[in-house]
């Protein structure tokens, strides 16, 4: 069942313009789990981060893509979750998770078709974007911490619902994928693939 909110915030991700810095992938892990610092996350073996890296060997080149949480408007993980703790925000149209409810069954992380969620090595807790860091950094009006990092601009993030965003003005005026479109998850993280 798609589930309707009043904005729907989402990234987008220009592909075009990355540079494989990984500077998105620190910021978050600085800003969301400064105590993981130094720490691995063991099922992706990279830095504590809420952004994954997937890395396609081509015949041309190597191709990169750094994914996170998709903000799904039909959500497997709020589908899956037994206590109702994944839930979509009916005001920014996030996917959150309240850790008051979830019991670490991690349902949710299994549940993502886009494997992008992570256990917390120390609560068990599931992890994803946003992080408390950045839900914070969006609640004072400030963009997240990826978005901000990065040295060439090729995040953005904003509410799609508001045609004069500028997330939704690079979505008309690029040619932009929506990733796995086929499990109809409705998903709201944009790639940029050509101008």
């Amino acid at each position: 069942m798609t589930i309707t909110s009043k904005k729907q915030l989402a990234h987008l991700f220009d592909i075009t313009k990355c540079i494989g810095c990984q500077a998105c992938m620190v910021a978050c892990a600085q800003t969301n789990y400064p105590e993981m610092m130094g720490r691995v996350n063991k099922g992706w073996n990279t830095i504590a981060t809420n952004i994954r890296k997937v890395t396609m060997e081509l015949d041309v080149r190597p191709f990169q893509l750094l994914v996170q949480c998709q903000q799904c408007s039909n959500p497997p993980c709020v589908e899956a979750c037994p206590f109702e703790a994944n839930y979509k925000d009916v005001e920014t149209g996030l996917i959150k998770v309240d850790p008051r409810k979830c019991i670490g069954c991690n349902f949710c992380i299994t549940a993502c078709p886009y494997d992008i969620r992570w256990s917390h090595p120390d609560n068990g807790l599931p992890m994803k974007c946003l992080g408390e860091g950045c839900e914070d950094l969006i609640k004072h009006g400030r963009q997240p911490a990826c978005v901000s990092a990065c040295p060439v601009e090729a995040r953005l993030f904003g509410d799609v619902k508001d045609p004069h965003s500028e997330i939704s003005r690079k979505i008309r005026s690029s040619r932009t994928v929506r990733l796995l479109e086929h499990k109809g998850t409705d998903p709201n993280f944009f790639v940029v693939v050509a101008k």
